[in-house]
């Protein structure tokens, strides 16, 4: 009799063991096949979450077909203490095994809200956006002039508190070096002062990426870095001929080119000219030079030069000093150094607008009056209308 029970009981233990590896190997594959999500989602994770709630939360979602497949997985491959708070992108059709790698890895939060400080020639702005999973897109839900306090979006003070909230800097083409400090000064996740104006030029126009503490220092730090490996590399790879004694001559250029172009397109074209001008002994007669021997970067004009402002001699005035002025007179970007390096192959000595946002290019002076005097007509015509 006892050989009758203990053989049924193998037989019982037989069968449990082989369901229970039938299981296993089921869990698995729910585990790592595609998962139910028809579309991306953003999943948030507070600080202090446990793989519990997220994994509750993801089931709700149809995210996943089984939490505590999400869970048993985490704790197998030893990653249920290695939660991360965050908003996280989860695609389309995301397995448990791909979702959990994603809320455990680290760095930075990739959806949700991001709010990015522009810094621009006349102005600046602060831009509050959110990540559409459907899209992965940012949409902007709020904007507003960081000089106005009266100006800040609800939007804007919901976000600023929360841990996840992505921030970023992002610089244009052609702003000078005392409007980037001035910006950044602004900018009150950020810490400490900037000790020094940096050197006109030498800061890459570019999208940074900041977190809440980040020294001013350090960003500035990330900009010139990355100005002068562009300066570097642009230089190893110019075009012969070209009348620099040194790259810093070319980065003046390359500003030179930055202010004066209309649509990027011309960007070699006007670099082109300006190279002809000095390589003929011509004075580069440019007015965002003028303009920079005014206000020395602080800031925008506002208004017109005045013909006794194209007279009066300063070192940046290129009505009335021969070749380069002394130094940049704004922050270029990657594009202009190139065409400052790489310059179109022209006879063009002069250009001016031509009403559509570009410019009419002219090898002779009598060809440039002619485009001159059309562009008398259309301004004439701008201001009848």
């Amino acid at each position: 009799m006892w050989r009758a029970i203990a053989s049924n009981a193998l037989t019982i233990l037989i069968v449990a063991l082989f369901l229970l590896g039938g299981l296993i190997l089921w869990g698995q594959q729910q585990y790592r096949e595609a998962g139910p999500l028809d579309e991306a989602i953003c999943l948030r994770v507070e600080g202090g979450s446990s793989f519990k709630s997220v994994s509750q939360r993801l089931e709700k979602d149809g995210a996943v077909t089984s939490g505590a497949i999400l869970r048993l997985g985490a704790d197998y491959t030893q990653k249920a203490d290695k939660l991360k708070a965050g908003s996280f992108l989860v695609p389309q059709g995301s397995s448990m095994e791909e979702i959990v790698d994603i809320v455990t890895r680290g760095g930075a939060s990739t959806c949700g809200v991001e709010v990015v400080y522009r810094l621009g020639v006349t102005k600046s702005a602060v831009v509050v956006r959110e990540l559409d999973p459907a899209t992965n897109r940012y949409e902007e839900k709020a904007e507003f002039d960081p000089s106005n306090a009266a100006e800040v979006p609800e939007k804007f003070t919901q976000v600023r508190g929360q841990a996840d909230t992505r921030y970023r800097v992002a610089v244009a083409e052609g702003v000078t070096s005392w409007q980037v400090v001035d910006a950044l000064n602004h900018i009150d996740v950020l810490d400490g002062e900037v000790a020094t104006l940096p050197a006109e030029g030498t800061l890459a126009p570019d999208s940074y990426e900041v977190r809440v503490g980040d020294t001013r220092a350090s960003v500035i730090e990330r900009m010139t870095e990355a100005q002068a490996l562009t300066l570097e590399e642009a230089w190893k790879n110019r075009v012969d001929g070209l009348p620099y004694q040194s790259k810093e001559e070319a980065l003046i250029m390359a500003s030179i080119i930055e202010k004066e172009t209309g649509i990027p397109e011309e960007r070699r074209t006007v670099a082109s000219v300006f190279i002809n001008r000095l390589e003929k002994g011509m004075r580069l007669q440019t007015d965002p030079t003028v303009i920079y021997g005014i206000t020395k970067g602080e800031g925008v004009l506002g208004r017109g030069l005045r013909q006794s402002e194209l007279r009066r001699e300063t070192p940046w005035n290129t009505y009335t000093i021969d070749g380069l002025p002394p130094t940049p007179i704004a922050n270029p970007g990657k594009a202009s150094i190139q065409a400052a390096m790489d310059p179109a192959d022209t006879n063009f000595v002069f250009f001016v607008a031509d009403g559509s946002g570009g410019h009419a290019f002219a090898e002779t002076l009598d060809e440039h009056n002619r485009n001159v005097a059309k562009w008398r007509r259309i301004e004439a015509e701008r201001a009848n209308q």
